[in-house]
């Protein structure tokens, strides 16, 4: 077993990785990664690697689960058995089931929902490494496959979560972090809109800790906006090269 560090942030003020506390870990982010979805993204954040698939809108299935005003959006968050260090079974765990509601509500008001009545978008997210963090970095992805997929969205959702650690407050928490610190605020939102579609917390925070944990977490969500859009350029720079030649 690995024994638990005395201090998760040293006295230079850098963490167990070497970063500062309000620095993100790398990201790498690619899109139209699954040739048979309707869209898709790959995500890796830190030692986080994440796929996601988009399907619809289709027919629903049963058909008595249709709305008739808007599209039903169904997220399935899962983990691979092999994604973490103890074998983890494949069968969904309360918390998957509960992630998948997170995620889903988290993405629904950015879709035009009210565009395809009676239909359902499917958004597949399989978690093929974790390293704490994982559903923000799946709610960017997510995002990202949805608007590969050619769904028509307010504006693209980016997630990124703050801490608490060593009485410091600190960005984008890794598994250790997240395991051995006093608080965790994951936070999903809309850059441009200026709208935040989740917040979470999960410790204890002083008011003013809350604020700082919001606040840098919101700074971090805009860091990884700009790498959406790169992502999802990059994708169709090249389409249009294929297109010329």
């Amino acid at each position: 077993m690995n024994e638990k560090p005395e201090k998760l942030i040293d006295k230079k003020g850098l963490r167990l990785d070497g970063r500062k506390p309000d620095e993100l870990r790398p990201i790498k982010l690619e899109v139209g990664v699954i040739p048979n979805a309707d869209g898709s993204a790959y995500v890796e954040q830190g030692k986080n690697r994440i796929i996601v698939g988009v399907y619809g809108p289709r027919e629903v299935h049963p058909k008595h689960l249709a709305l008739q005003d808007r599209t039903v959006l169904k997220c399935r968050y899962h983990m691979a058995p092999f994604s973490v260090q103890e074998r983890k079974s494949p069968a969904p765990s309360r918390r998957e089931v509960e992630l998948s509601k997170v995620i889903r509500g988290s993405l629904e008001p950015a879709i035009f929902m009210e565009y395809y009545p009676r239909t359902m978008i499917d958004v597949f997210i399989e978690i093929l490494q974790a390293d704490g963090g994982t559903r923000c970095a799946a709610i960017t992805a997510a995002s990202l496959a949805l608007a590969d997929s050619g769904i028509p969205m307010r504006e693209l959702v980016v997630s990124c979560a703050a801490g608490k650690v060593d009485d410091t407050i600190v960005l984008d928490l890794m598994d250790e972090e997240d395991k051995l610190g006093s608080a965790d605020v994951p936070i999903a939102l809309m850059p441009n809109l200026n709208a935040i579609t989740l917040l979470q917390m999960d410790g204890k925070l002083t008011s003013d800790e809350f604020e700082s944990a919001v606040n840098l977490a919101i700074e971090g969500c805009k860091q990884i906006s700009v790498m959406q859009k790169e992502a999802l350029k990059a994708k169709y720079v090249g389409v249009k090269e294929e297109a010329e030649e």
